[in-house]
């Protein structure tokens, strides 16, 4: 465990990171230090002596601030169970993205229409995440903000799952009460209605889950490990992953037929019970703030329009690092769509060209035969693609030098003044210059080469080497950003807590009840709910425009199936490279540090001595925890 926190002086208030409710306090007042300026815990009144115009020292603030459990460094196991809960959800994920298609086609829809289908993902990112961050920003349950929603949002998931794998079975059975004949044509039409509303209500319970996840990682997680977090949370995507496809490989109606009579339906049997686990798991190990004890917030207007304003005006005030990241994010998922859902039909049209070629002839079913065993051979491409993804994430985090790691922390006991034989070892292997923004920037260069050379590649395995590859992209797109922002606004919440609370505990100190002596924050800003949710509008809105091009492309160019030299998805593919370019260039205009706002750090004007001190706080730190050696 972290250690004790060292003794308090008398006065000092202590806020339990437990989900209780109470405030300790000692009987007796005496302030110690000295007195904080009313719009900054950092900063000393303007009018004392010369020492006082600089930055109160790292003691003086620890005596003043009360100390807050959640900034305590947190070892390896905390982090496991903080972030289980999203490799149960990318499960589920896994399940919708790689069976839904050919479960939907065996159901009787049309190509056409399951590509209309699949809008719902995007369109519910878009919408659904900045809506349930709002909500769970304003959230005031004694469960916390964000396990609400993780819970219901989770059982809806679910419920939506089972549904779709047997609404054969559901549809046909209720119909059938009324006398109607399963085979007939209203029935399956009734079935296909009821499948595209099951999807659309999974794809929403998903995006539900997902937000309070994200926001319960960055709500949990002490904002000087923000990276760490973040990192262990893209591993267990990758487990996610690698679960789903080595699950499809296995023929599981073998050896799982109590669980169902179809390969889809033990998948989501599978999925739902991971889910439930994983989230179980989070909730019931890890405590959040109480929000009960934060300041309530007021209460806007309700309904669609008043969303969207919100949505707008919350847009202009983002931080500037979550700004830049939004930025990044919507060229670099242009390119990251197609290739989430092509790079396996790329690879068996590889496949399957030699054979067209040679009998141009073929029957329809000699045809199917064929297209059965490249998709086979597509998906063999995935899971390397998957197994790089994950060994990316478990040996990359060791190589890179902690940027966006947080210089100010709350507790003396948040770090450790020990060093042992292997974490020197682990500090021996972080290469200076490789930041986590650096490393995202590469990444992007590669996933470009990459795209482009599938105009050139024209072999099976120079083909699955080619897409394994871009699972380095892939492991540093589910980390570097959610990383960068969640340590932005991770140091802002908490000095914007540390100064609320500076201020609660002088209105201790004071008999004075005029409410002007303790007002309210000048300066509103959004909470983690809703500026996670605008990243994902950043990354889901691109999807919506990547479709359009592509099927603009595959308009032109694609060929009918069975007819040799459609090289439609390369160039498909290829356009997506020239995307993530733009997002190249514009990551390397982000910086490797977190600016904090002016406007929590105070309102004076700072000496030049101040901003260097102030930088140097900020400066780089080892983040220790990552080596697991603190439980």
């Amino acid at each position: 465990m972290a250690a004790d926190p060292p003794d308090q002086p008398k006065g000092q208030l202590t806020l339990s990171p437990k989900l209780s409710g109470e405030t300790q306090r000692d009987d007796t007042v005496e302030p110690t230090g000295k007195p904080l300026h009313e719009e900054s815990p950092l900063l000393s009144p303007s009018g004392d002596d010369d020492s006082s115009e600089g930055l109160i020292d790292r003691e003086s603030i620890l005596q003043d601030d009360p100390v807050d459990g959640y900034q305590e460094t947190k070892g390896l196991l905390y982090m496991i169970l903080l972030t289980i809960s999203i490799g149960g959800l990318q499960l589920a994920w896994a399940v919708e993205l790689s069976n839904g298609t050919p479960y939907l086609l065996a159901l009787g829809l049309s190509k056409s229409l399951v590509a209309v289908v699949w809008i719902a993902g995007p369109l519910s990112g878009a919408l659904v995440q900045p809506y349930v961050g709002m909500l769970s920003d304003n959230c005031r349950s004694s469960w916390g903000k964000r396990t609400p929603f993780m819970v219901f949002g989770g059982l809806a998931t679910i419920v939506a799952l089972l549904a779709l794998a047997w609404v054969r079975e559901l549809v046909g059975g209720i119909l059938g009460l009324f006398g109607a004949d399963r085979e007939s044509e209203g029935v399956k039409i009734t079935i296909i209605v009821f499948a595209v509303g099951f999807v659309y209500i999974l794809d929403f319970s998903i995006n539900t889950v997902q937000a309070g996840i994200r926001a319960f990682i960055l709500d949990c997680c002490p904002s000087h490990q923000q990276e760490t977090a973040n990192s262990m949370a893209s591993r267990l995507v990758g487990v996610g992953n690698i679960i789903g496809y080595v699950a499809g490989y296995i023929d599981l109606p073998k050896y799982l037929s109590f669980l169902g009579n179809t390969q889809f339906k033990i998948l989501c049997v599978i999925a739902s019970a991971a889910l439930s686990s994983t989230v179980a798991i989070s909730v019931l190990t890890i405590q959040e703030r109480d929000p009960r004890l934060e300041v309530a917030r007021p209460k806007g207007k309700s309904g669609l329009i008043a969303f969207f304003t919100t949505v707008f005006k919350s847009i202009r005030r983002l931080p500037p690092l979550t700004r830049q990241v939004c930025e990044v994010q919507f060229f670099a998922w242009i390119g990251f769509f197609p290739q989430l859902f092509y790079s396996s039909s790329y690879v068996g049209d590889i496949y399957v060209q030699p054979f067209l070629e040679a009998n141009p002839n073929m029957t329809p079913e000699e045809i199917d035969t064929l297209y059965e065993k490249a998709t086979r051979v597509g998906t063999f491409a995935l899971l390397i693609y998957a197994i790089t993804s994950l060994a990316t994430n478990v040996f990359l985090p060791f190589f890179i030098a902690p940027s966006y790691d947080a210089a100010v922390e709350s507790s003396s006991s948040s770090t450790k003044s020990y060093t042992t034989r292997f974490s020197r070892f682990l500090d021996a292997l972080v290469i200076p210059w490789l930041t986590l923004r650096r490393a995202w920037l590469i990444s992007h260069l590669i996933f470009a080469t990459c795209m482009f050379s599938t105009l050139l590649v024209r072999s099976i395995t120079a083909a699955t080497i080619l897409i394994g590859v871009v699972g380095i992209s892939w492991a540093l797109t589910l980390w570097a950003p959610f990383a960068i922002i969640s340590a932005e606004v991770s140091k802002r919440d908490a000095l914007r807590r540390s100064r609320e609370s500076a201020q609660s505990y002088q209105h201790t100190l004071t008999t004075d009840e005029d409410p002007e002596s303790h007002p309210a924050p000048k300066h509103e800003e959004d909470q983690a709910g809703v500026i996670l949710g605008i990243h994902n509008m950043a990354i889901a809105s691109p999807q919506i425009l990547a479709t359009i091009g592509s099927s603009i492309i595959f308009k032109f160019l694609q060929k009918p199936r069975g007819t040799p030299g459609d090289r439609s998805i390369s160039v498909v593919l290829a356009a997506g490279g020239l995307s993530t370019l733009v997002a190249a260039w514009l990551t390397s205009r982000i910086k490797d540090e977190v600016e904090l706002p002016e406007e929590l750090m105070g309102e004076g004007r700072q000496t030049r001595e101040q901003r260097r001190s102030m930088s140097q706080e900020r400066g780089l730190i080892r983040n220790q925890s990552y080596t697991g050696l603190n439980y």
